[in-house]
């Protein structure tokens, strides 16, 4: 058969369109089947997978019989004795990975069979806005690098709905990514001077987001929880500022890690970021809330001191107004026995005291008879200070103001988290999972 058809004939057969009239179209059919998701490259938005690249098209030049040629109905020859489309893929970066078979299949009707599989790394313009919910969408144009639309024109060799179906059928592996769909559509563009015939595959996968939301989001959502079961923390030590602290530097190691996946070339801030965002600034609040409120305690410790001293200041006068009153009541006793002894007269006084009574009675008199009136002011005067004394031990049973103040701020803000906290993570969730 090779050498009925002369295949050795190169202008005929290799180096020219495989056809009788030079005005007539070469229709090449092409279909792809994905084989393999081998990886997404988020940093460098490519996508490198493993593709069939079927491609069959007519040569009027090769036609046979099968009762001349014993019943044969195909033949494969060395890839370099016949005409190739010249395709290429404009999506596709790194050309080393493309392999190219060395065999033709050639059917008796002339119709000649091309299968490749190949390795391509294209690139693919990502969006990372619901990562790690998110769908990519990723394209792979085929075209002529020499032939015009008059030409040469490509069609689809198989509907989308059998391409995808034999493609989940024979996928191998799919990383982390899910296959979705696959569409495929014909179009005519104008380039470098001349109309060309393309044939666009699109790939859509969807992210398989289950270790992300395991490994990544959960532990967010606890450290929020911790965060807010920090507020069952009494703030008169010193653990409830360490234990929000270092959440907060859990949640900021946590970034770090998120920094090292997403792309610097995203065009919208993730909601993964904001998502992050949100949660620190909500704890950072948290942190400054809780040293407000120490603050506050310990502004109010500090006048409670200050009015100890003051009340130990005040015990202190009052004994010495008691040591006073005392004296005076002794002096008293005496100026009493004393007036007791000139009611008597001369005659009923013991002869032992009539002398003395009567050298210092006048002075003795006058000076008890003062003691006594100043006796009832300084009698108020201790009245007064001992009432004060227990009006301010009775202020000390109860919260200071700053104290009050402290526990209402953390109140209000408790509602304030709680509020914010749940609308903040229902609107995020509900964009990434709708």
């Amino acid at each position: 058969m090779v050498n009925h058809f002369n295949l050795s004939d190169k202008v005929k057969f290799y180096q020219t369109r495989p056809t009788k009239d030079f005005h007539r179209t070469t229709h090449v059919k092409l279909y792809i089947y994905l084989y393999s998701i081998l990886d997404v490259k988020e940093k460098e938005q490519e996508l490198v997978a493993y593709f069939w690249i079927n491609m069959f098209w007519r040569n009027d030049f090769i036609q046979w019989s099968r009762e001349d040629f014993c019943q044969i109905c195909f033949i494969t020859l060395p890839s370099e004795l016949l005409w190739k489309p010249d395709l290429t893929i404009e999506e596709v970066t790194q050309k080393d990975k493309l392999f190219q078979t060395s065999y033709l299949t050639v059917e008796r009707i002339g119709k000649v069979f091309q299968r490749n599989g190949m390795v391509l790394v294209s690139t693919c313009k990502m969006q990372f806005y619901r990562f790690p919910f998110d769908t990519q969408t990723c394209s792979l144009t085929f075209k002529s690098i020499q032939h015009q639309v008059s030409e040469m024109q490509l069609i689809p060799g198989r509907t989308s709905k059998d391409v995808l179906k034999k493609s989940r059928k024979w996928m191998q592996t799919e990383s982390e990514w899910l296959l979705v769909n696959i569409t495929q559509k014909t179009q005519e563009v104008y380039k470098f001077g001349y109309n060309l015939s393309m044939l666009v595959y699109t790939v859509t996968v969807k992210r398989r987001s289950v270790l992300y939301v395991a490994n990544f989001i959960a532990p967010i959502l606890f450290f929020l929880c911790l965060d807010l079961a920090s507020f069952l923390i009494s703030e008169n030590g010193g653990e409830k500022l360490s234990f929000k602290v270092t959440v907060l530097l859990a949640v900021t190691v946590m970034q770090l890690i998120l920094n090292d996946i997403l792309p610097s070339s995203s065009d919208r801030i993730p909601l993964i970021a904001i998502f992050c965002i949100g949660v620190f600034i909500l704890m950072m609040l948290s942190l400054l809330e809780t040293i407000l409120v120490m603050y506050l305690l310990e502004k109010d410790n500090v006048s409670q001191d200050i009015e100890a001293d003051k009340d130990q200041s005040l015990g202190e006068d009052c004994r010495d107004q008691q040591g006073r009153v005392q004296n005076c009541f002794r002096d008293m006793n005496t100026s009493i026995s004393c007036v007791r002894v000139f009611d008597k007269s001369p005659g009923e006084m013991p002869p032992e005291l009539l002398p003395e009574v009567k050298e210092g009675s006048s002075s003795q008199l006058t000076e008890d008879i003062q003691d006594c009136e100043s006796l009832s002011d300084e009698l108020k005067e201790v009245l007064r200070t001992m009432a004060l004394f227990l009006s301010s031990r009775k202020e000390e049973e109860v919260p200071g103001y700053w104290t009050r103040m402290a526990k209402k701020l953390n109140r209000i803000y408790f509602v304030f988290y709680i509020t914010t906290a749940s609308v903040f993570l229902g609107y995020v969730f509900s964009v990434w999972l709708y």
